[in-house]
């Protein structure tokens, strides 16, 4: 079984910053790709920044420059680094994992989700 817990998200004013975390526990074998997904009210669910094994990363356009991710091998855990947070960027964040288990076969995993919310 694996798990993925998530941290700090809050409440922040805009121009704010907040550092998002994700730990992965379980029978992992190795971590292909780790995202952040965020949903907010009445929206699609949409791609907020990824990271793959060989530390590629990328990033939706209205996130570029002000939104960061990163990860800790050792501890199997991702950040997002988010500044100069804006009211639209208030939404529910949610992890996302794909690993190779022991077997060699793939599977993907969501955390629970972290409310942000920006206020003006």
């Amino acid at each position: 079984q694996v798990q993925l817990v998530e941290s700090g998200g809050g409440l922040v004013q805009a121009g704010g910053s907040l550092r998002l975390s994700c730990a992965a526990s379980g029978s992992i074998f190795n971590i292909n790709a780790m995202g952040w997904y965020r949903q907010a009210p009445g929206k699609q669910r949409e791609l907020v920044a990824a990271i793959i094994s060989g530390g590629s990363t990328n990033y939706a356009d209205s996130v570029k420059g002000r939104f960061t991710i990163s990860r800790d091998n050792a501890k199997n855990t991702v950040y997002l680094q988010m500044n100069s947070l804006r009211p639209e960027d208030t939404a529910v964040y949610y992890c996302n994992l794909i690993i190779t288990k022991v077997s060699g076969r793939r599977a993907d995993y969501w955390g629970q989700g972290t409310q942000v919310t920006v206020s003006s």
